[in-house]
């Protein structure tokens, strides 16, 4: 059964970054599902460290846009939105070329706070970075 109150869209979702730090850092939405969405970000000179590796910062941007962008289609209350509370990442192994893909799932959608799991993996599905993603649920201004 799907979580979505308003049904995400991947063109309007990508409309709504143009001209801020997804778009700048080449963040992608590519699927969503009944429980998920999903995108990637390309491991280049927008998003390594100096030493050529991925920076963790990178990851965490890609993390939290995925689950901001689900959690705001999961709101029970369309006077409320979602905005980001706590954000941690483990980054378990490099990136150092080519994309890296993430996938945010809900582990609680409440009315006043949402928890979302967020897996990062290499192309060959290895995972680089594993974050959880704390949305507080707020009356729109």
């Amino acid at each position: 059964m799907a979580i979505w109150t308003v049904k995400p869209d991947l063109e309007y979702m990508a409309k709504a970054s143009a001209n801020t730090a997804v778009s700048h850092m080449g963040i992608e939405y590519t699927e969503i599902g009944d429980d998920f969405v999903s995108g990637r970000m390309p491991v280049d000179e927008r998003t390594v460290q100096p030493f050529g590796i991925l920076h963790g910062g990178s990851s965490v941007v890609l993390a939290e846009t995925l689950g901001s962008m689900a959690a705001n289609c999961c709101l029970k209350d369309p006077n409320t939105v979602a905005v980001g509370l706590d954000i941690n990442a483990n980054h378990i192994r490099p990136a150092t070329k080519g994309w890296v893909y993430g996938t945010a799932k809900p582990i609680h959608i409440g009315s006043a706070t949402q928890v979302w799991e967020i897996r990062i993996e290499n192309e060959v599905g290895k995972l680089t970075c594993i974050s959880r993603l704390t949305m507080a649920v707020t009356r729109r201004s």
